[in-house]
């Protein structure tokens, strides 16, 4: 009895930065341990970019069962708090299916919401939020910044005065609640306490990790990102939506325009992938320190340190 309860409730996650195989990975050990994928990836919900979000491909979706991959218009704004909700239903699917839920991505306010659970805000007011974002698009970034600083000091601190997704956030809340966004993450926890929680994050070393960055983005170009990024444009979406961020949409649009050429776009957008994958690296070292960071260029060999620690 206490083997299928241990069976039922278990949550396995995978992180790592960007290009380091977690997807491959993921395939591989779901179908050992009966599992169901569920995206952690922020940029990989949209459902106009597959190829520039590096989303699994057409043939891996039917290999193992996907969840929240492609399901969004790159047009809505989409909070973590909906992320999690979302989660946490398929992740309560694939338990009463017996199956385990293995979530994996490269966004870690997803991961930590997760493990340390999510303040309570409650739901913004659409009336207010798009009046919020016809003054931002009025008076740009840099003055929505101080106005955000005047009316929540405790912002100028944690949140980069170039921000714009996080800073119309804290805008929202504290105007729509008249409390802090960082006050409301005070007191919070995980929804999953009741679950055995398996944290796995892919180690790769720099230049591994680099070979693989520069041989990824040279494979988007020869399938063709750069129709994603055109018909993108074409809808010409509120440039605070985060789809806007994905990298190589801003690179891909400059060469599209003739600013540059293709040879210094691949070069832009490596650099840029570099850096995110710095940055993903950087966050698991402060917010990850209870993971299990593994890693093995053989990739049967690293499979098998997984397996070992998720089953």
């Amino acid at each position: 009895m206490t083997n299928k309860l241990n069976f039922q409730k278990k949550l396995v996650l995978i992180a790592g930065p960007t290009a380091s195989g977690k997807s491959h990975l993921a395939i591989h050990l779901a179908k050992r341990i009966k599992g169901e994928i569920i995206n952690a990836d922020s940029m990989q919900v949209y459902k106009q970019f597959s190829v520039l979000t590096s989303r699994p491909s057409s043939s891996d979706l039917l290999k193992v069962k996907h969840h929240l991959y492609g399901f969004l218009s790159v047009n809505k704004y989409f909070s973590t708090g909906e992320w999690l909700s979302l989660a946490k239903d398929k992740i309560n699917k694939c338990v009463k299916k017996k199956r385990v839920p293995i979530l994996v991505g490269g966004t870690g306010l997803y991961f930590n919401a997760i493990t340390r659970g999510i303040s309570k805000i409650p739901q913004i007011d659409s009336n207010l939020r798009n009046s919020l974002r016809s003054l931002h698009k009025r008076i740009g970034q840099k003055r929505f910044y101080k106005k955000l600083i005047e009316i929540d000091p405790l912002s100028k601190k944690i949140i980069s005065e170039t921000d714009t997704q996080r800073t119309l956030r804290a805008y929202e809340v504290k105007k729509s609640t008249k409390k802090s966004i960082f006050a409301w993450a005070f007191n919070t926890k995980s929804e999953f306490l009741d679950f055995e929680i398996k944290k796995i994050f892919i180690n790769i070393p720099k230049e591994e990790l680099l070979k693989n960055i520069s041989k990824r983005t040279e494979l988007m170009f020869r399938n063709k990102c750069t129709d994603e990024v055109k018909n993108f444009l074409k809808l010409k979406i509120d440039n605070t939506l985060s789809a806007n961020k994905i990298i190589g949409v801003r690179e891909i649009s400059n060469y599209l325009d003739g600013i540059q050429g293709k040879t210094e776009t691949i070069d832009l957008i490596k650099i840029r992938t570099r850096q995110y994958a710095k940055r993903q690296n950087t966050w698991s070292r402060g917010h990850m320190t209870t993971w299990k960071k593994l890693y093995s260029k053989d990739f049967s060999i690293l499979f098998k340190k997984v397996l070992k620690e998720t089953t």
